[in-house]
C-alpha cells in the first residue's frame, strides 16, 4: 500500500498488511475436518516436546522436572501463539520464506520469556545450558518444516472432491459471496457450495452469483433433503420476518447444520471477534488487538527493545541532552500532555527542540519548516528524530508503546475528534514512538486532510497488527531517518 492509497472501508490484507495475526484463523470450527482440528490443535505444540526430548537423548538426560515445566510452558505458549496458515494465493518460495520469518519470530519471543523465567526464578541452573541452545536453535526449523508438510497435506486433501460437505449459502448478498471466498481458501478447503437461494430479482443480485441461483427460500428445505446437503448458511438480516421462520422450520427435517452469517460491513469493524457472556453470544466490532497472549507479546517485545535501545543509546542520550541545554536556555526535557490508552492522559517526554514551552493541553500549534521558535540544534534533532528518544522512557513505564499510533497533543485531539469520524478509535491501543502512518509519509502536517489520512492508517494498522508488521515498521523507520528529506 503506498502513502497515497487506502481503503475507505475494511479490504483483505495485501502486501506488508498481510503480516497480521494467524490467531484470526486459528479457532477450531465445527465446519472443519477431523485432520485439520488435529494439525490446529497438536501439530505446533507436539513439536516443540519432540524436539526437547531428542535433544535430551542426545545428551543422555532424562526429562526430569525442570525439562517438564519447560515442555508443559512450550506446550501452552506455542499452542497460543502459532496456527496453522490459510492457504493463499501466493508463490510457494514467498509463502514459505513468510511462513519461517513468522514462525522464527514467534518462537523467539516466547524463547525470551521462558529464558527470563528461568533467571527470575533461578532454575536456569538446573538445566544444561547447551541442551536449551540446541532447542531453541532447531525447534523452529522444525517447526517450519512441520507446517510445510502440513500445507501440503492439506492442499492434497482439499484435491479429493469426495471429501466435501456439500454447502447452500441463502442469501445471494455480497457477504455470502465473500463467505463462499473464504470458504474455498480455508485449510483443506473441504466446503463445497453448490449454490444459492434467493428470492429478489437478478438485478439485485451480485453479478458473481446470479447465474448460481438455484431457487427461492421456500425450496430450500425440500433441495436440503433430496440433494444430502450437510450445511446452510443464510446471509439475509436475522429479523424474525415470517420468511426466515418458515426457513428454519422447513430445514428442522433434515440433517443439515445450520448457521446464520451476520452482515457487519455497515460498520468500519476494528478487530472483530465473537465471545459468550455465561453463554449470551456478544460480537466485538470495534475491540483492540492486544487482548490475552497478545496483549503480553506486545508487552514483551516493548520492554526488550525499549531496554536494548536504552543501553545501546545511553551515551547518545546524555550528548543530546548536553546540547540542548547549551545551545538554548531551558530543560533538557520537556513534558507534553497528550492522550493514550483508552483516551487517558498521560505525559510524553521529549528533548526539547524548541525556545517555548507547551504543554499541549490549551493550545498547540503544529511545528512547520523554518519555524522561528525552533533552536539551531532543536533543527537537527527533529530532523534526525533524536527528541523522541526520551520516549524510551514512556515505553518501560507502560504509557507508550515502540510502534502504535503517534500520540497528539490534547488541544490537537479535541480539534480533530469532531472532524474525523473513528478519530478516538486509534486511542484502544498505547501510542507508538513510530507508526503505520509515519512509515507511509504522514510524520507532519496539521492540515485536516493530512490528519484524515494519519488516522486511516493508524485504523488500518488496528485491523492488521501483528508482531511481523511491527517489526517491518521499526525496520522502516530506521531507513527514514537517514532519507526522509521531509523532516523538520
Amino acid at each position: 500500500m503506498s502513502s497515497t492509497e487506502f481503503p475507505s472501508r475494511p479490504q483483505p490484507a495485501s502486501g506488508l498488511l498481510a503480516f497480521r495475526s494467524r490467531d484470526s484463523n486459528g479457532d477450531v470450527s465445527a465446519t472443519e475436518p477431523a485432520v485439520v482440528f488435529l494439525l490446529k490443535s497438536l501439530l505446533y505444540p507436539v513439536i516443540p516436546l519432540l524436539t526437547l526430548l531428542v535433544c535430551l537423548a542426545f545428551e543422555y538426560d532424562r526429562p526430569h522436572g525442570p525439562y517438564l515445566l519447560i515442555a508443559v510452558l512450550s506446550f501452552l505458549g506455542v499452542a497460543n501463539l502459532l496456527d496453522i496458515a490459510p492457504l493463499k494465493n501466493l508463490s510457494a518460495s514467498v509463502m514459505a520464506l513468510r511462513s519461517l520469518f513468522d514462525i522464527t519470530l514467534r518462537w523467539a519471543l516466547l524463547m525470551a520469556f521462558l529464558f527470563v523465567l528461568l533467571e527470575v526464578s533461578r532454575l536456569s541452573e538446573n538445566f544444561n545450558g547447551t541442551l536449551l541452545a540446541a532447542w531453541a536453535l532447531v525447534t523452529p526449523v522444525v517447526l517450519w518444516v512441520g507446517e510445510s508438510v502440513a500445507r501440503t497435506f492439506l492442499q492434497r486433501a482439499s484435491a479429493r472432491d469426495g471429501q466435501k460437505r456439500r454447502a447452500l449459502i441463502v442469501g445471494a448478498t455480497s457477504v455470502g459471496v465473500q463467505l463462499e471466498h473464504n470458504l474455498r481458501r480455508r485449510p483443506g478447503g473441504h466446503v463445497n457450495v453448490v449454490g444459492y437461494f434467493e428470492d429478489r430479482v437478478a438485478s439485485r443480485i451480485p453479478f458473481e452469483c446470479r447465474d448460481r441461483i438455484l431457487g427461492q427460500l421456500k425450496d430450500v428445505g425440500s433441495y436440503v433433503s433430496r440433494n444430502g446437503i450437510d450445511t446452510v448458511y443464510v446471509t439475509l438480516p436475522m429479523n424474525p420476518q415470517p420468511r426466515i421462520v418458515e426457513l428454519i422450520n422447513s430445514l428442522r427435517d433434515s440433517t443439515a447444520s445450520v448457521y446464520f452469517v451476520p452482515d457487519f460491513h455497515v460498520f468500519d469493524l476494528v478487530q472483530p471477534r465473537f465471545d459468550l457472556v455465561d453463554n449470551i453470544p456478544v460480537i466485538a466490532v470495534c475491540e483492540s488487538p492486544f487482548y490475552g497472549v497478545h496483549g503480553v507479546a506486545k508487552r514483551l517485545s516493548d520492554i526488550l527493545i525499549a531496554a536494548l535501545a536504552l543501553v545501546l543509546t545511553a551515551p547518545l542520550l546524555l550528548i543530546v541532552a548536553a546540547c540542548v541545554r547549551l545551545t538554548s536556555p531551558g530543560p533538557a526535557i520537556y513534558r507534553q500532555r497528550r492522550y493514550g490508552l483508552d483516551g487517558r492522559e498521560i505525559v510524553v517526554f521529549k528533548f526539547r527542540s524548541l525556545r517555548v514551552m507547551e504543554d499541549g493541553e490549551q493550545n498547540y500549534t503544529q511545528v512547520s519548516r523554518d519555524d522561528t521558535r525552533l533552536t539551531r540544534f532543536g533543527a537537527f534533532i527533529r530532523r534526525t528524530s533524536l527528541d523522541e528518544l526520551p520516549q524510551l522512557f514512556n515505553v518501560l513505564l507502560g504509557d507508550m508503546s515502540i510502534v502504535g499510533p503517534r500520540p497528539h497533543a490534547i488541544a490537537v485531539n479535541e480539534q480533530y475528534r469532531r472532524q474525523i469520524p473513528g478519530y478516538m478509535v486509534r486511542h484502544k491501543v498505547k501510542p507508538g514512538i513510530t507508526g503505520w502512518a509515519q512509515v507511509n509519509g504522514y510524520r507532519g502536517g496539521d492540515d485536516l486532510d493530512s490528519m484524515t489520512m494519519r488516522i486511516m492508517f493508524d485504523l488500518e494498522y488496528l485491523r492488521h497488527w501483528s508482531l511481523g508488521l511491527d517489526l517491518i515498521i521499526v525496520l522502516k523507520t530506521a531507513r527514514m531517518i537517514w532519507k526522509d528529506r521531509h523532516a523538520y
